[in-house]
């Protein structure tokens, strides 16, 4: 069975990677379940510089391990932000410090929804993007993307997601990503589409071989 690393600490992200990634054949870790403690500067110009970043210096911690099965294990690590088109795209790769690292999202998200105060709906435009990137233990990397477009709510909704999930309305579901069911979700969401084009990737790459 292929071991697969991915490079996060977050416990709702490393929730939705299993699930979505559930028909794998593969044992999926977090840094910390591999023992890695490690706090990687993430100084790419965009999405899929900052997780290849991530993925390469996992990978490079990995290969001093005394585990064989860690030593040889596919690393991942996405990088991924919402981008606002009335606001010139932020956040965008600076999502996760967006008002400072520890800002609660609460307080995120209404800043964002202030700065748009009288934008109509139409300007409202917005995307959540997810850059996935892999590292093989032969050293090949490679990235995938995944996005979901959509627009900026008027107010916080749902409970069903973390981040910026309450504030980003889906047209077609009628309700942000926050009020959607886990299934539904998964299914549509940015991370979810990267990590579905990754699953074909590596099938190609490792899990076929």
């Amino acid at each position: 069975m292929v071991t697969i690393v991915f490079a996060t600490g977050n416990a709702g992200k490393m929730r939705e990677i299993r699930d979505i990634l559930k028909g794998m054949e593969a044992q999926i870790l977090s840094m910390k379940e591999s023992g890695i403690d490690a706090d990687i500067e993430e100084n790419g110009a965009t999405f899929e510089e900052n997780a290849l970043i991530k993925a390469k210096a996992v990978a490079r911690i990995l290969k001093g391990n005394t585990d064989d099965k860690l030593q040889k294990a596919v690393v991942l690590a996405d990088d991924s932000g919402l981008e606002v088109d009335y606001l010139n795209k932020e956040p965008g790769i600076y999502s996760a410090r967006y008002l400072g690292e520890d800002t609660p999202y609460s307080v995120k998200n209404h800043n964002l929804i202030e700065r748009l105060t009288g934008v109509p709906d139409e300007k409202r435009t917005a995307r959540f993007v997810c850059a996935i990137a892999a590292v093989l233990p032969d050293g090949e990397a490679f990235t995938v993307r995944g996005v979901i477009e959509g627009r900026i709510g008027y107010k916080e909704a749902g409970d069903n997601g973390f981040g910026y999930d309450p504030i980003f309305y889906v047209p077609e579901y009628g309700c942000t990503t926050a009020q959607l069911c886990e299934e539904d979700k998964n299914r549509i969401s940015h991370r979810g589409k990267a990590l579905k084009a990754m699953e074909k990737e590596l099938e190609k790459r490792i899990l076929s071989i």
